[in-house]
């Protein structure tokens, strides 16, 4: 079914040509249906393929969703122009009186420092305040899913030897979770991160369960008893983003390991092996269904 987009939005054309019905605000509010609102907070570097990324995934449903994107406006935004963003993108305070059936939160590239010391630590607190009594379900991916389980519950993260990076296994460990629905016990997810979060911290919360795990990657997949959903990993990734990711790094000079599990025999001149992509769908499909659609009130 349809998403419902900023006619401005350059990533339109993208889904278009991959079959994607992405339908304008215009044609939209001619059909009587109540569709989803799902609010976007991109904090990842490259707008337009994380935009790509996630909207692939919440098109895999049957329902008509309303996409926005929000912006901080405590933050210098260095690899989007700004005239994107005021576009495309609308900042917090515009939205903050109004109610969403979810909220996405993604990753930034800001892992290596304290919470507290991230220049937007305060907006993004609020946010995350605001989100308690304006969102039904709120999805957060990689570093915001670490930042989210920190702020709400105290967990703390620990700085790796080196970068993780790769497809890897795990297990499934409530699988009475309707989040994880339809998913094989084991099953592969991509990671991209410097920090990992305490097991034993979320353990020792009542209020937190661990859904999916992996012995080499941690806890992945956390939900709390209020339905917001943590996974510390990128399952928005595309086929291409570790790849990217690992060129990019090895231009830097920062003699990156070859990602896990990705490329074959471990050759980055061989096309990426695809592991992951219709567990990513099958994750976005259940939490939009699940925890977002089923629970959401009608006149939200």
């Amino acid at each position: 079914m349809p998403l419902r987009l900023k006619e401005t939005l350059p990533v339109i054309d993208k889904l278009k040509k991959e079959n994607i019905f992405a339908m304008s605000e215009e044609r939209a509010e001619h059909q009587d249906i109540r569709q989803l609102k799902i609010a976007v907070l991109n904090l990842m570097p490259d707008k337009e393929n994380t935009e790509l990324q996630l909207l692939r995934l919440l098109s895999n449903s049957p329902l008509q969703i309303e996409v926005t994107f929000i912006r901080l406006v405590t933050h210098q935004y260095k690899n989007t122009p700004a005239t994107y963003l005021l576009n495309n993108y609308q900042p917090f305070y515009q939205i903050e009186h109004q109610y969403f059936d979810g909220l996405i939160i993604t990753g930034a590239p800001v892992e290596k420092l304290e919470y507290e010391d991230v220049d937007y630590w305060g907006e993004i607190s609020s946010i995350f305040e605001w989100s308690r009594l304006h969102v039904t379900s709120t999805l957060y991916l990689c570093w915001a899913a670490q930042a989210g389980l920190y702020y709400h519950y105290g967990v703390s993260k620990y700085e790796l030897d080196k970068k993780l990076s790769g497809i890897y296994e795990h297990v499934v460990t409530a699988g009475e979770n309707e989040l994880v629905r339809g998913f094989d016990k084991q099953f592969f997810a991509p990671h991209s991160r410097y920090t990992g979060i305490s097991k034993d911290d979320i353990i020792a919360n009542d209020k937190l369960t661990i859904v999916a795990e992996s012995d080499e990657t941690g806890a992945y997949i956390v939900v709390d008893d209020a339905g917001n959903v943590f996974v510390n990993g990128h399952p928005e990734y595309d086929l291409y983003r570790l790849a990217e990711e690992y060129i990019r790094d090895t231009d830097k000079g920062l003699s990156p390991d070859v990602p896990k599990n990705y490329f074959p025999d471990d050759d980055p001149d061989k096309e990426p092996v695809s592991r992951w992509l219709s567990t990513s769908n099958l994750l976005f499909s259940n939490w939009l269904n699940y925890f977002v659609y089923q629970i959401t009130p009608y006149e939200f």
